[in-house]
């Protein structure tokens, strides 16, 4: 497995930003900013965590937040809301709906 660290545009105070190619080629990229809070983001935190199966261009899995849009996820082509509460269940939601990306191609 190889991890590999990016400079960030800036969006406020980044939190994290890992990248890893897992054994089967697939790549999974976690960038979390903190920003400022608003009326549209009062958690103040902005993010977009992808996974992206090996010969993919597309993610499987994506969450993410930005202007114009709350929070929500794409899983397998599907758009639907997602209910932010914290940045540690932000990493654990996102790596189970990965798990069963996973699951799924190993069929």
């Amino acid at each position: 497995m190889r991890r590999t660290r990016k400079p960030v545009k800036p969006h406020g105070r980044r939190v994290l930003h890992e990248k890893v190619i897992d054994e089967r080629g697939g790549i999974t990229e976690l960038v979390i900013w903190q920003v400022q809070k608003s009326a549209h983001n009062p958690a103040g935190i902005k993010y977009r965590c992808a996974y992206i199966p090996r010969g993919q261009k597309q993610p499987a899995v994506l969450y993410d937040v930005h202007h114009g849009k709350s929070h929500h996820k794409h899983y397998m082509g599907s758009e639907q809301p997602y209910q932010f509460s914290s940045i540690r269940q932000l990493i654990a939601d996102f790596q189970v709906d990965i798990d069963r990306v996973k699951g799924q191609e190993g069929r």
